[in-house]
């Protein structure tokens, strides 16, 4: 039997979901340029950054700044500039990846699958016919052609570019 190996996945095995102790989606302006912390954009009430555990390249998350984990406590005009960030995003993903298509959703709770249930946030994964195969469904691992490095670069100067 073939073994393949990602520890870096360990630290989510391990931890509270969050791949930390700091809340992902709670960054300020210094966070920015940490490439760690995988920011494609700032806005004001808003913010997008790269997923660090993708099911796809090209998956994006996409968060109020405001740490709040439902959407009836949002404001007006976060609710506005979420879902046109959710637009604009899907629009420069388009542009730098040609999917067939996208997945676009929220878990809400934990029952309903969200890996970080304090705080909000709308994936935005690029399909492709045939993006999935049988190491998906046979043995739980994805395969992906693009690093993370890769992916953030590709992104940061078009999310950079977003006016929502």
């Amino acid at each position: 039997m073939e073994r393949m190996f990602s520890p870096w996945r360990m630290e989510w095995v391990r931890g509270d979901g969050s791949g930390g102790t700091r809340c992902i989606f709670c960054v300020g302006e210094e966070d920015r340029r940490d490439p760690e912390r995988l920011v494609l954009g700032i806005y004001p009430n808003t913010l997008a950054i790269c997923n660090r555990y993708p099911y796809n390249n090209g998956h994006v998350l996409i968060a109020p700044r405001r740490h709040v984990a439902d959407l009836f406590l949002l404001s007006g005009e976060e609710q506005r500039e979420l879902m046109s960030l959710v637009a604009l995003g899907t629009k420069a993903l388009a542009e730098e990846y040609s999917p067939e298509g996208f997945n676009v959703g929220m878990n809400l709770g934990k029952v309903a699958g969200a890996g970080i249930t304090g705080h909000l946030h709308i994936h935005l994964i690029p399909r492709w016919g045939g993006d999935t195969n049988f190491m998906t469904s046979a043995l739980t691992t994805r395969v992906l052609p693009e690093s993370l490095p890769q992916t953030h670069g590709r992104l940061s100067a078009r999310f950079g570019a977003l006016t929502p």
